[in-house]
């Protein structure tokens, strides 16, 4: 057995990567580096190098467990739906909370800048993996779970659901978003569900029954 694979090792290994995962969602790409990670898991320096092969590794698992904390978000905001047909604006209300989830009218200014900046942490992942194949199977493998859960809001909401208007509809929010916050929007998910509205019945209608 090696050091990496003792209960010690893997109880380091892991702070590590959920200390990249957090600097990745406060700061971004650049944020994430030996010195960062290791002051945030209060381990020796030596020890990014010595768990993970190369700083590239190490960030691959970081948009990993952050995409993974995001779905596990996702699903228990899920479990607290009903099986029931919903009116287009309680559909899109759902559909909204699931894919941007923070920015209600109740939300203070902070909730709204800490929200604003895991969104953009969010879609700086997604363009990295543009530019990163080895991000890129994790990105598909993330996004593919994400389509299901969304697929399940909408089928206990009464909603057909197509695959390929499913990925239109999720298209249309991330535009929405990135719009939004290119902008410098202080909401995006205000624009997001205004865009939906006009959109939701026909990117996945109502059953008849």
């Amino acid at each position: 057995m090696t050091s990496a694979a003792t209960p010690k090792g893997e109880r380091r290994r892991r702070a590590l990567a959920a200390a990249a995962a957090d600097l990745l969602v406060e700061g971004g790409f650049d944020a994430v580096s030996h010195r960062a990670v290791a002051s945030r898991a209060r381990l020796p320096l030596a020890s990014t190098t010595y768990y993970f092969g190369s700083l590239d590794e190490l960030v691959v698992v970081a948009v990993e467990l952050v995409g993974t904390r995001e779905l596990d978000a996702m699903r228990a905001r899920i479990d607290d739906v009903s099986q029931r047909r919903r009116g287009t604006e309680a559909t899109v209300d759902l559909v909204v909370d699931l894919l941007v989830g923070f920015g209600n009218d109740d939300g203070d200014a902070t909730d709204l800048e800490a929200g604003r900046e895991r969104l953009i942490a969010r879609y700086e992942r997604f363009v990295a993996c543009a530019r990163h194949p080895e991000l890129r199977q994790v990105q598909l493998r993330l996004r593919a779970q994400l389509d299901d859960l969304l697929a399940d809001v909408l089928r206990r909401s009464g909603r057909i659901v197509w695959p390929d208007r499913l990925r239109r509809l999720v298209a249309v929010v991330d535009g929405a978003v990135v719009g939004a916050l290119a902008e410098v929007d202080p909401d995006p998910r205000r624009m997001a569900r205004a865009m939906l509205l006009d959109l939701i019945d026909d990117l996945a209608p109502p059953t008849m029954h």
